[in-house]
Protein backbone atom coordinates (compact mmCIF):
# COMPACT_ATOMS: atom_id res chain seq x y z
CA UNK A 1 0.00 0.00 0.00
CA UNK A 2 1.41 3.42 -0.92
CA UNK A 3 2.26 5.99 1.75
CA UNK A 4 -0.38 8.34 0.31
CA UNK A 5 -3.10 5.67 0.51
CA UNK A 6 -2.08 4.80 4.10
CA UNK A 7 -2.42 8.46 5.11
CA UNK A 8 -5.83 8.70 3.42
CA UNK A 9 -7.03 5.57 5.21
CA UNK A 10 -5.81 6.84 8.58
CA UNK A 11 -7.46 10.20 7.87
CA UNK A 12 -10.77 8.51 7.06
CA UNK A 13 -10.64 6.52 10.31
CA UNK A 14 -10.01 9.66 12.36
CA UNK A 15 -12.85 11.44 10.56
CA UNK A 16 -15.21 8.56 11.38
CA UNK A 17 -14.10 8.65 15.03
CA UNK A 18 -14.71 12.40 15.15
CA UNK A 19 -18.17 11.92 13.65
CA UNK A 20 -18.89 9.21 16.21
CA UNK A 21 -17.97 11.51 19.10
CA UNK A 22 -20.28 14.21 17.76
CA UNK A 23 -23.20 12.06 16.68
CA UNK A 24 -23.05 9.49 19.47
CA UNK A 25 -23.27 6.64 16.97
CA UNK A 26 -20.27 5.28 15.11
CA UNK A 27 -20.28 6.35 11.49
CA UNK A 28 -23.85 7.64 11.59
CA UNK A 29 -24.97 11.27 11.58
CA UNK A 30 -28.58 12.45 11.87
CA UNK A 31 -29.73 13.43 8.37
CA UNK A 32 -31.87 16.57 8.40
CA UNK A 33 -33.37 18.48 5.47
CA UNK A 34 -34.28 22.17 5.75
CA UNK A 35 -36.33 24.23 3.29
CA UNK A 36 -34.84 27.69 2.66
CA UNK A 37 -37.48 29.51 0.61
CA UNK A 38 -40.04 31.79 2.23
CA UNK A 39 -38.01 33.30 5.07
CA UNK A 40 -38.74 36.97 5.87
CA UNK A 41 -34.98 37.35 6.43
CA UNK A 42 -33.93 35.85 3.12
CA UNK A 43 -32.57 32.51 2.00
CA UNK A 44 -29.04 33.34 3.19
CA UNK A 45 -30.31 33.29 6.78
CA UNK A 46 -31.29 29.63 6.41
CA UNK A 47 -28.02 28.81 4.64
CA UNK A 48 -26.12 30.33 7.57
CA UNK A 49 -28.10 28.12 9.97
CA UNK A 50 -27.46 25.02 7.88
CA UNK A 51 -23.73 25.65 7.88
CA UNK A 52 -23.81 26.23 11.65
CA UNK A 53 -25.57 22.90 12.25
CA UNK A 54 -22.71 21.01 10.59
CA UNK A 55 -20.44 21.51 13.60
CA UNK A 56 -22.98 19.65 15.77
CA UNK A 57 -22.70 16.52 13.66
CA UNK A 58 -25.84 17.09 11.58
CA UNK A 59 -25.77 15.85 7.99
CA UNK A 60 -27.74 18.76 6.47
CA UNK A 61 -29.56 18.79 3.14
CA UNK A 62 -30.57 22.29 2.10
CA UNK A 63 -33.59 22.59 -0.23
CA UNK A 64 -33.44 26.02 -1.87
CA UNK A 65 -32.50 28.08 -4.90
CA UNK A 66 -28.83 28.64 -3.98
CA UNK A 67 -25.84 26.35 -3.51
CA UNK A 68 -24.26 26.32 -0.06
CA UNK A 69 -20.65 25.53 0.75
CA UNK A 70 -20.23 22.29 2.70
CA UNK A 71 -23.96 21.48 2.68
CA UNK A 72 -25.78 19.01 0.45
CA UNK A 73 -28.06 21.13 -1.74
CA UNK A 74 -31.20 20.30 -3.70
CA UNK A 75 -32.04 23.18 -6.04
CA UNK A 76 -35.69 24.19 -6.49
CA UNK A 77 -37.54 27.22 -7.88
CA UNK A 78 -40.50 27.58 -5.51
CA UNK A 79 -41.81 26.77 -2.03
CA UNK A 80 -44.23 24.21 -3.46
CA UNK A 81 -41.39 22.42 -5.21
CA UNK A 82 -39.31 22.59 -2.02
CA UNK A 83 -42.05 20.83 -0.04
CA UNK A 84 -42.43 18.15 -2.69
CA UNK A 85 -38.67 17.49 -2.57
CA UNK A 86 -38.80 17.42 1.23
CA UNK A 87 -41.56 14.78 1.14
CA UNK A 88 -39.59 12.73 -1.41
CA UNK A 89 -36.46 12.79 0.76
CA UNK A 90 -38.43 11.73 3.85
CA UNK A 91 -40.39 9.00 2.07
CA UNK A 92 -37.24 7.56 0.48
CA UNK A 93 -35.31 7.57 3.74
CA UNK A 94 -32.61 9.84 2.34
CA UNK A 95 -33.20 12.12 5.32
CA UNK A 96 -34.42 11.21 8.82
CA UNK A 97 -36.20 14.50 9.57
CA UNK A 98 -37.06 17.83 8.01
CA UNK A 99 -37.28 21.43 9.22
CA UNK A 100 -39.67 23.71 7.35
CA UNK A 101 -41.69 26.92 7.73
CA UNK A 102 -45.14 25.42 7.43
CA UNK A 103 -46.78 22.03 6.97
CA UNK A 104 -50.44 20.93 6.72
CA UNK A 105 -50.53 18.46 9.62
CA UNK A 106 -53.76 16.41 9.84
CA UNK A 107 -56.18 16.88 12.75
CA UNK A 108 -54.77 14.94 15.69
CA UNK A 109 -51.18 16.06 15.08
CA UNK A 110 -49.60 19.11 16.69
CA UNK A 111 -46.08 20.34 17.38
CA UNK A 112 -44.12 20.37 20.63
CA UNK A 113 -41.88 23.40 20.95
CA UNK A 114 -38.67 23.72 22.95
CA UNK A 115 -37.57 26.92 24.65
CA UNK A 116 -34.99 28.24 27.07
CA UNK A 117 -36.74 29.81 30.05
CA UNK A 118 -35.32 33.23 30.98
CA UNK A 119 -35.65 32.88 34.76
CA UNK A 120 -33.30 29.95 35.32
CA UNK A 121 -32.00 29.22 31.81
CA UNK A 122 -33.72 25.82 31.82
CA UNK A 123 -35.04 24.09 28.73
CA UNK A 124 -38.79 23.48 28.65
CA UNK A 125 -41.10 21.81 26.15
CA UNK A 126 -44.28 23.66 25.15
CA UNK A 127 -47.06 21.19 24.32
CA UNK A 128 -48.23 22.27 21.85
CA UNK A 129 -47.44 25.18 19.48
CA UNK A 130 -49.01 24.60 16.04
CA UNK A 131 -51.52 22.16 14.59
CA UNK A 132 -54.74 20.80 16.11
CA UNK A 133 -54.67 17.81 18.44
CA UNK A 134 -58.47 17.87 18.69
CA UNK A 135 -61.35 20.21 17.93
CA UNK A 136 -62.24 19.91 21.64
CA UNK A 137 -59.96 21.96 23.88
CA UNK A 138 -59.73 19.60 26.89
CA UNK A 139 -59.34 16.50 24.72
CA UNK A 140 -56.63 18.34 22.82
CA UNK A 141 -54.75 19.28 25.99
CA UNK A 142 -54.88 15.69 27.27
CA UNK A 143 -53.30 14.57 24.00
CA UNK A 144 -50.81 17.45 24.16
CA UNK A 145 -49.56 16.16 27.52
CA UNK A 146 -48.74 12.80 25.92
CA UNK A 147 -47.13 14.52 22.92
CA UNK A 148 -44.95 16.56 25.27
CA UNK A 149 -43.91 13.49 27.27
CA UNK A 150 -42.91 11.70 24.04
CA UNK A 151 -40.77 14.62 22.87
CA UNK A 152 -39.09 15.16 26.23
CA UNK A 153 -38.25 11.45 26.54
CA UNK A 154 -36.78 11.43 23.03
CA UNK A 155 -34.54 14.31 24.13
CA UNK A 156 -33.19 12.31 27.06
CA UNK A 157 -35.51 13.22 29.95
CA UNK A 158 -36.50 9.80 31.32
CA UNK A 159 -39.31 10.93 33.61
CA UNK A 160 -40.34 14.46 32.55
CA UNK A 161 -42.24 16.68 35.00
CA UNK A 162 -45.58 17.69 33.49
CA UNK A 163 -47.31 20.97 34.33
CA UNK A 164 -50.59 22.36 32.98
CA UNK A 165 -50.74 26.08 32.24
CA UNK A 166 -53.63 27.85 33.98
CA UNK A 167 -55.76 28.46 30.88
CA UNK A 168 -59.39 27.52 30.20
CA UNK A 169 -59.59 23.73 30.37
CA UNK A 170 -56.63 23.29 32.74
CA UNK A 171 -58.60 21.84 35.64
CA UNK A 172 -60.58 19.42 33.47
CA UNK A 173 -57.32 18.39 31.82
CA UNK A 174 -55.79 17.75 35.25
CA UNK A 175 -58.78 15.57 36.23
CA UNK A 176 -58.54 13.58 33.00
CA UNK A 177 -54.77 13.08 33.28
CA UNK A 178 -55.13 11.92 36.88
CA UNK A 179 -57.67 9.33 35.72
CA UNK A 180 -55.22 8.16 33.07
CA UNK A 181 -52.44 7.99 35.67
CA UNK A 182 -54.61 6.04 38.11
CA UNK A 183 -55.26 3.48 35.36
CA UNK A 184 -51.57 2.87 34.77
CA UNK A 185 -50.15 5.53 32.45
CA UNK A 186 -47.10 7.05 34.12
CA UNK A 187 -47.30 10.83 34.52
CA UNK A 188 -44.89 12.70 36.77
CA UNK A 189 -46.74 15.90 37.66
CA UNK A 190 -44.68 19.04 38.24
CA UNK A 191 -45.19 21.32 41.22
CA UNK A 192 -45.74 25.06 40.83
CA UNK A 193 -43.07 27.23 42.40
CA UNK A 194 -45.83 29.39 43.90
CA UNK A 195 -46.55 28.81 47.59
CA UNK A 196 -49.78 26.86 47.03
CA UNK A 197 -48.06 24.43 44.63
CA UNK A 198 -50.07 22.04 42.46
CA UNK A 199 -49.69 20.85 38.87
CA UNK A 200 -51.61 23.82 37.43
CA UNK A 201 -48.95 26.37 36.56
CA UNK A 202 -48.97 30.16 36.68
CA UNK A 203 -47.12 32.64 34.46
CA UNK A 204 -44.22 32.68 36.94
CA UNK A 205 -43.68 28.97 36.28
CA UNK A 206 -43.25 29.64 32.56
CA UNK A 207 -40.34 31.94 33.37
CA UNK A 208 -38.68 29.70 35.95
CA UNK A 209 -39.12 26.39 34.11
CA UNK A 210 -41.06 24.68 36.92
CA UNK A 211 -42.00 21.86 34.52
CA UNK A 212 -40.13 19.99 31.82
CA UNK A 213 -43.34 19.82 29.77
CA UNK A 214 -45.84 22.70 29.93
CA UNK A 215 -49.26 21.66 28.60
CA UNK A 216 -51.61 24.15 26.95
CA UNK A 217 -53.76 24.58 23.85
CA UNK A 218 -51.97 25.19 20.55
CA UNK A 219 -53.09 28.81 20.17
CA UNK A 220 -51.66 29.73 23.57
CA UNK A 221 -48.58 27.65 22.85
CA UNK A 222 -48.05 29.44 19.54
CA UNK A 223 -48.16 32.77 21.35
CA UNK A 224 -45.74 31.53 24.03
CA UNK A 225 -43.18 30.19 21.55
CA UNK A 226 -43.20 33.48 19.63
CA UNK A 227 -42.67 35.51 22.80
CA UNK A 228 -39.92 33.29 24.20
CA UNK A 229 -38.06 33.16 20.88
CA UNK A 230 -38.09 36.89 20.12
CA UNK A 231 -38.61 38.89 23.33
CA UNK A 232 -35.04 40.24 23.11
CA UNK A 233 -35.36 41.41 19.50
CA UNK A 234 -38.67 43.26 19.44
CA UNK A 235 -40.54 40.44 17.74
CA UNK A 236 -39.36 40.66 14.13
CA UNK A 237 -36.50 38.17 14.48
CA UNK A 238 -36.83 34.88 16.36
CA UNK A 239 -33.37 34.31 17.80
CA UNK A 240 -33.71 32.06 20.88
CA UNK A 241 -34.48 28.40 21.38
CA UNK A 242 -35.33 25.55 19.04
CA UNK A 243 -38.54 26.54 17.28
CA UNK A 244 -42.05 25.15 17.16
CA UNK A 245 -40.93 21.54 17.16
CA UNK A 246 -41.98 18.19 15.70
CA UNK A 247 -45.50 17.22 14.73
CA UNK A 248 -46.57 14.41 17.08
CA UNK A 249 -49.71 12.31 16.77
CA UNK A 250 -50.89 8.73 16.90
CA UNK A 251 -49.93 6.91 13.67
CA UNK A 252 -48.05 9.96 12.32
CA UNK A 253 -44.70 8.49 11.29
CA UNK A 254 -42.65 11.42 9.98
CA UNK A 255 -40.33 13.78 11.83
CA UNK A 256 -41.25 17.23 10.52
CA UNK A 257 -40.26 20.22 12.64
CA UNK A 258 -41.66 23.72 12.22
CA UNK A 259 -39.97 27.10 12.22
CA UNK A 260 -41.59 30.37 11.15
CA UNK A 261 -40.90 32.93 8.46
CA UNK A 262 -39.63 35.22 11.23
CA UNK A 263 -37.12 32.65 12.51
CA UNK A 264 -33.49 33.73 12.37
CA UNK A 265 -30.34 31.67 11.85
CA UNK A 266 -29.70 30.87 15.56
CA UNK A 267 -33.20 29.45 16.02
CA UNK A 268 -33.16 27.56 12.70
CA UNK A 269 -29.84 26.02 13.67
CA UNK A 270 -31.43 25.12 17.02
CA UNK A 271 -34.33 23.47 15.21
CA UNK A 272 -31.91 21.29 13.23
CA UNK A 273 -30.11 20.32 16.43
CA UNK A 274 -33.54 19.55 17.96
CA UNK A 275 -34.23 17.28 14.98
CA UNK A 276 -30.87 15.58 15.54
CA UNK A 277 -31.73 14.93 19.20
CA UNK A 278 -35.08 13.42 18.21
CA UNK A 279 -33.46 11.16 15.61
CA UNK A 280 -30.80 9.91 18.02
CA UNK A 281 -33.43 9.56 20.75
CA UNK A 282 -35.64 7.41 18.46
CA UNK A 283 -38.65 9.72 18.79
CA UNK A 284 -40.92 7.75 16.45
CA UNK A 285 -40.26 4.52 18.38
CA UNK A 286 -40.90 6.25 21.71
CA UNK A 287 -44.13 7.70 20.31
CA UNK A 288 -45.32 4.24 19.34
CA UNK A 289 -44.52 2.90 22.81
CA UNK A 290 -46.13 5.80 24.69
CA UNK A 291 -49.35 5.65 22.65
CA UNK A 292 -49.54 1.92 23.32
CA UNK A 293 -49.12 2.50 27.07
CA UNK A 294 -51.76 5.24 27.03
CA UNK A 295 -54.19 3.05 25.08
CA UNK A 296 -53.74 0.22 27.61
CA UNK A 297 -54.58 2.72 30.36
CA UNK A 298 -57.83 3.58 28.57
CA UNK A 299 -56.91 6.77 26.70
CA UNK A 300 -59.51 6.33 23.96
CA UNK A 301 -62.25 5.47 26.45
CA UNK A 302 -61.29 8.51 28.53
CA UNK A 303 -61.50 10.80 25.50
CA UNK A 304 -64.94 9.40 24.64
CA UNK A 305 -65.98 9.98 28.24
CA UNK A 306 -64.85 13.60 27.96
CA UNK A 307 -67.02 14.11 24.90
CA UNK A 308 -70.03 12.51 26.56
CA UNK A 309 -69.63 14.53 29.76
CA UNK A 310 -70.15 17.94 28.17
CA UNK A 311 -72.53 19.53 30.59
CA UNK A 312 -75.61 21.13 28.99
CA UNK A 313 -76.80 24.43 30.42
CA UNK A 314 -79.50 24.12 33.05
CA UNK A 315 -82.86 24.25 31.31
CA UNK A 316 -84.88 25.00 34.43
CA UNK A 317 -84.20 27.72 36.91
CA UNK A 318 -82.52 26.53 40.11
CA UNK A 319 -83.26 28.54 43.24
CA UNK A 320 -80.57 29.14 45.82
CA UNK A 321 -81.04 27.61 49.29
CA UNK A 322 -81.25 30.02 52.25
CA UNK A 323 -78.19 32.29 52.34
CA UNK A 324 -75.37 31.28 54.70
CA UNK A 325 -72.03 32.73 55.76
CA UNK A 326 -69.55 31.44 53.18
CA UNK A 327 -65.88 31.53 54.16
CA UNK A 328 -64.60 28.19 52.83
CA UNK A 329 -63.00 28.38 49.38
CA UNK A 330 -63.03 25.57 46.83
CA UNK A 331 -60.65 26.07 43.92
CA UNK A 332 -59.96 23.98 40.84
CA UNK A 333 -63.17 24.85 38.95
CA UNK A 334 -63.05 25.75 35.27
CA UNK A 335 -64.16 29.34 34.70
CA UNK A 336 -66.64 28.17 32.04
CA UNK A 337 -68.13 25.65 34.50
CA UNK A 338 -68.25 27.93 37.51
CA UNK A 339 -71.91 28.99 37.42
CA UNK A 340 -73.10 25.47 36.55
CA UNK A 341 -71.12 24.13 39.52
CA UNK A 342 -72.77 26.66 41.86
CA UNK A 343 -76.22 25.67 40.58
CA UNK A 344 -75.38 22.00 41.09
CA UNK A 345 -74.61 22.70 44.75
CA UNK A 346 -77.83 24.70 45.11
CA UNK A 347 -79.74 21.79 43.58
CA UNK A 348 -78.24 19.54 46.26
CA UNK A 349 -79.17 21.91 49.11
CA UNK A 350 -75.74 23.53 49.59
CA UNK A 351 -75.69 27.32 49.47
CA UNK A 352 -72.72 28.53 47.39
CA UNK A 353 -71.38 31.63 45.71
CA UNK A 354 -68.86 32.05 42.91
CA UNK A 355 -65.80 34.24 43.14
CA UNK A 356 -62.28 34.79 41.86
CA UNK A 357 -59.28 34.02 44.03
CA UNK A 358 -55.63 34.82 43.42
CA UNK A 359 -55.15 31.47 41.66
CA UNK A 360 -58.35 31.53 39.60
CA UNK A 361 -62.09 30.80 39.96
CA UNK A 362 -63.39 29.67 43.35
CA UNK A 363 -66.65 28.55 44.93
CA UNK A 364 -67.46 29.80 48.42
CA UNK A 365 -69.46 27.62 50.83
CA UNK A 366 -70.13 27.47 54.55
CA UNK A 367 -67.24 25.92 56.48
CA UNK A 368 -69.48 23.14 57.77
CA UNK A 369 -70.59 22.21 54.24
CA UNK A 370 -67.10 22.02 52.68
CA UNK A 371 -66.74 18.23 52.61
CA UNK A 372 -70.26 17.75 51.31
CA UNK A 373 -69.68 20.31 48.54
CA UNK A 374 -66.35 18.75 47.58
CA UNK A 375 -67.96 15.32 47.22
CA UNK A 376 -70.83 16.65 45.08
CA UNK A 377 -68.42 18.50 42.80
CA UNK A 378 -66.03 15.54 42.51
CA UNK A 379 -68.84 13.06 41.77
CA UNK A 380 -69.89 15.29 38.86
CA UNK A 381 -66.31 15.82 37.56
CA UNK A 382 -66.09 19.53 38.36
CA UNK A 383 -62.98 18.90 40.48
CA UNK A 384 -60.53 16.01 40.84
CA UNK A 385 -61.60 13.20 43.17
CA UNK A 386 -58.20 13.49 44.88
CA UNK A 387 -59.15 17.02 45.90
CA UNK A 388 -62.32 15.74 47.60
CA UNK A 389 -60.34 13.09 49.47
CA UNK A 390 -57.91 15.59 51.01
Amino acid sequence: MSEKLVKQTIGNVFNQLADALISGEYGQKPKVAVTALGSEHGEDEVIKAAQGALKFGIDVTLIGSKDSEGVNTVLVDSEDEAHKKMEELLDSGNVDAAVTMHYPFPIGVSTVGRIITPGMGKEMFIATTTGTSSTDKVEGMVKNAIYGIITAKACGIKNPRVGILNVDGARQTEIALNKLKNKGYEINFAESKRSDGGAVMRGNDLLTGSADVMVMDSLTGNLMIKIFSSYTTGGTYESLGYGYGPGIGENFNKLILIISRASGAPLIEGAMRFAGDLIKGKCLQIAKEEFEKAKKAGLHELLEELKASKKPAEETEVKAPPKEVVTSQISGIEIMDLEDAVKLLWKNGVYAESGMGCTGPIILVNEAKTNEALKILADNDYIAKEQADC
